[in-house]
């Protein structure tokens, strides 16, 4: 089954570049990232952009509006994500609590809902 495995924190919390201990942090990632390519779990992820580079997409009566910035007022942002695919959701949680930033943010880990197939 595939799991996203969403990653949350405050902007600034964690290492800062530059410094001796984003080096180990970022290791951290390329090891945990390289460990789910081994387990044949790894399906995609990527690192997202700072927050201030969002836009919130909205359609109300037919018009849409677009803001500045996440949907959610929250002091934790999205941050990156992983999408595995694991053999159940004790896998996926133990994957997920092998990722950098749980240490001081957090992991949300959501199956992928399985929808039948388009008619052709």
């Amino acid at each position: 089954m595939q799991y996203l495995l969403m990653i949350y924190s405050a902007e600034g919390a964690g290492p800062a570049p530059g410094t001796p201990e984003f080096g180990d942090y970022m290791q951290g990632y390329f090891s945990f990232t390289q460990e789910m390519k081994d387990r044949g779990l790894f399906l995609a992820g990527e690192p997202l952009e700072e927050v201030s580079t969002a836009s919130t997409v909205r359609v109300r009566d037919n018009k849409a509006t677009v803001t500045d910035g996440p949907f959610a007022e929250t002091k934790e942002v999205l941050g990156g994500y992983y999408l595995l695919d694991c053999k159940d959701l004790d896998e996926a949680l133990e994957c997920a609590a092998k990722i950098p930033t749980a240490t001081h943010g957090s992991i949300e880990v959501r199956p992928i809902m399985k929808l039948p197939d388009m008619p052709e």
